[in-house]
């Protein structure tokens, strides 16, 4: 057993359509610990199921990708969704890619390595594919750590880029697998 009281290893398994409220619930629970760490400004300080747009792109890769779960002791840790191309603000490239979207632990399984057991699996999902280009985009603010982390899971820096009239900077990161 583990400092959170977990005892099993993280199983990664497809999520359908019927995991979108196990989805928002995630992404709800990592923003909350986000807040509580006085990070506001990549999601907001509102839970994410209670914007549209977020339900939206969800259902959106729910739908046209494929969505991992990752459980730990049978319970929803965290999740990752993988699409053929970057959201809206990303430029695409003239190769074929898989991206990652929504990287999110519930707050609960911290430290687990269950981020990075989601970031493995797609790697070996897109090396699998017959894909030899895995992207992501990320929140560039306080102080660069979540870029530092796609850096420590083997992604480099690519383009930068703002969202929100300027407010939010962001970063693409790569991977060759």
């Amino acid at each position: 057993m583990n400092s959170t009281g977990h005892t099993g290893p993280i199983r990664v398994r497809t999520g359908t359509a019927a995991d979108v409220p196990v989805f928002l619930g995630l992404l709800d629970s990592a923003a909350e610990w986000l807040v509580a760490q006085g990070y506001t400004k990549q999601w907001g300080t509102e839970p994410l199921s209670a914007n549209a747009r977020v339900v939206e792109l969800v259902e959106k890769y729910v739908a046209e990708g494929t969505p991992w779960i990752a459980e730990v002791d049978g319970e929803p840790a965290g999740m990752l969704m993988l699409t053929e191309s970057p959201t809206g603000y990303v430029a695409p490239v003239d190769e074929p890619e898989r991206y990652v979207h929504f990287l999110a632990t519930g707050h609960r399984f911290a430290g687990l390595g269950v981020g990075r057991t989601l970031l493995a699996h797609a790697v070996a999902e897109t090396r699998a594919q017959g894909v030899s280009l895995l992207r992501v985009d990320c929140y560039a603010g306080n102080d660069g750590k979540l870029v530092a982390y796609y850096e420590s899971n083997g992604f480099v820096r690519t383009e930068t880029f703002t969202e929100k009239d300027g407010t939010w900077p962001g970063q693409v990161l790569a991977m060759r697998v």
